[in-house]
């Protein structure tokens, strides 16, 4: 039995779980999240906890089981708490600024690259160096963060580029002069 999938979630007050067939909609007060189970995997609400359970012992099932269980526990503390990804800008002359709900780069290029958010995702910039990724949803908020972080990478001789919040890039020796 799946040690993550067989544990059960606890439901957390203010938060109400809708099972319908396969779609599990999770509502709280940050807003509301579906998800859809697939087909061997079954959702029940019993006594405040949800149990996700699998019919037989197929490699399917048992790789689902935990992965279920999680993605809904995503959701319970994504409606709840939220999610946040933080990312630095590093390298001179690389800034940001919010230019109304959208981010304005300038990471050396020629122009200046503009992001806008993905639906039900925000951005705050705090000075002109630091960017926050917020949400409810845990994949479309690391999504949007490694979308914008792929627009400049750091690079490993001098470290600039769009870093993740506390991420450490291994830096390389530079060619040895004369």
């Amino acid at each position: 039995m799946s040690r993550i999938g067989r544990l059960p979630i606890e439901i957390p007050a203010g938060v109400t779980i809708a099972v319908d067939g396969s779609a599990v909609s999770v509502k709280g007060p940050k807003g509301e999240l579906t998800l859809q189970v697939a087909s061997p995997i079954e959702v029940k609400v019993e006594e405040g906890q949800v149990l996700v359970t699998r019919p037989d012992d197929e490699r399917e099932s048992r790789s689902l089981h935990g992965l279920t269980r999680t993605l809904i526990n995503n959701n319970i503390i994504g409606v709840t708490q939220g999610y946040s990804k933080g990312l630095e800008v590093v390298g001179t002359g690389y800034r940001v600024q919010q230019k109304g709900s959208s981010l304005e780069f300038a990471l050396g290029f020629s122009h200046p690259v503009l992001v806008d958010p993905p639906a039900g995702i925000t951005f705050a910039v705090e000075g002109n160096n630091k960017v926050t990724v917020s949400g409810i949803d845990k994949q479309a908020v690391g999504e949007a963060a490694a979308n914008i972080r792929k627009i400049r990478k750091p690079e490993p001789y001098k470290g600039k580029g769009v870093r993740y919040a506390g991420e450490v890039v291994r830096r390389k020796a530079g060619k040895a002069g004369k």
